[in-house]
């Protein structure tokens, strides 16, 4: 899902000049399209290999679009698959955010997005409320695990894990870590929207510019709600303003965001959650699961998380658009406003 836009401005490259000039290449990844800026000494399209390598390692792993992946297999009962290391890493931060989010987040929700239509096993009708308490049965991160003896993946039959909420933000830290292990200090990854960036644009001499996009529809359509500067971090959107399901006969609307709670997927007052944090996975869970957990609740996670930066839109009882934002951001929205 696109939901952040990055603000490109026209950029002449040249084959001459510092040893480490402007790459920009493009490619597609997780479903959705990647850019990557970066200022090296390797070419475009050998840095474009390695990246597109990368994807395919990830997607190996935890993609559920993959029948031949690793969560694949899983899922099918395969009881013999050894977890990798993405499998393991991904698996590891899923705990610890599904802890932090008091069950927010939850992978194991896959189960009632396929029976909604959001997975890749699709049904052409929308599930009843009993079939969607009946599947509630396989909803919880304490029925997987991975094997200490010998990392062989564990979990109770029924169980569907979907990583797809967490998954892009990975897959962008994968190609992070390893742009800095060749060397490569000043980057920008984007894959449908989300962002991670370190250093800056030395074209400019200035940070990374990032522009969210406003989840309000006007005559003119779509627009840019706010413009920032990305500091040495990672950024990712979660909104349902997109993607949803309608019930052609009760005219009932699926969000795809599920609350693993109640194992149901209904619109609440926050329509769009921007999360930074220091890697992408991170922010990619963390806006999933305050999608899901509506704004009181989310402000009382954001207190007890200060580390995170988080600005999320909403309406309020008269249907009107509000934004709420951290204090660390409050400063930058203001300094935009009086530019």
């Amino acid at each position: 899902m696109r939901y952040l836009i990055l603000l490109f401005c026209a950029l002449v490259i040249s084959g001459c000049g510092s040893s480490e000039d402007l790459r920009v290449f493009y490619g597609n990844a997780f479903g959705t399209t990647y850019t990557v800026k970066c200022y090296s000494d390797f070419e475009s399209a050998e840095l474009q290999g390695q990246v597109n390598h990368l994807v395919d390692q990830v997607n190996a792993s935890i993609s559920t679009y993959d029948p031949k992946s690793l969560i694949s297999r899983i899922n099918r009962g395969d009881s013999a698959v050894v977890a990798d290391l993405y499998f393991k890493e991904v698996l590891s931060l899923s705990k610890e955010v599904n802890k932090a989010t008091y069950g927010f987040f939850d992978p194991t929700v896959g189960a009632i997005g396929n029976a909604l239509g959001f997975g890749p096993q699709k049904f052409n009708q929308i599930p009843n409320d009993r079939l969607l308490d009946s599947l509630c049965q396989f909803v919880g991160l304490e029925l997987v695990s991975i094997s200490a003896v010998n990392g062989v993946v564990e979990k109770s039959n029924g169980v569907y894990l979907d990583f797809n909420a967490i998954g892009k933000g990975y897959g962008i830290d994968v190609i992070g870590r390893h742009l800095e292990k060749i060397g490569i200090t000043d980057y920008l990854i984007e894959v449908g929207g989300e962002i991670r960036a370190k250093g800056q644009n030395r074209n400019k001499n200035k940070p990374w510019i990032i522009g969210i996009e406003s989840p309000e529809v006007t005559q003119e359509g779509r627009s840019i709600d706010k413009v920032l500067a990305i500091y040495n971090q990672s950024l990712a959107t979660s909104g349902n303003y997109r993607k949803f399901r309608l019930d052609s006969v009760t005219g009932r609307k699926f969000v795809h965001t599920i609350n693993p709670l109640t194992c149901r997927a209904e619109q609440n007052t926050i329509t769009s959650a921007s999360v930074w944090a220091s890697t992408c996975a991170e922010a990619d869970a963390y806006a999933t699961a305050i999608m899901a957990m509506g704004v009181e609740r989310a402000r009382n996670l954001i207190e007890e998380r200060p580390e995170l930066t988080v600005y999320f839109t909403y309406h309020d009882e008269q249907y009107q658009p509000k934004w709420y934002a951290t204090p660390n951001l409050l400063a930058q929205f203001k300094l935009n406003d009086e530019m």
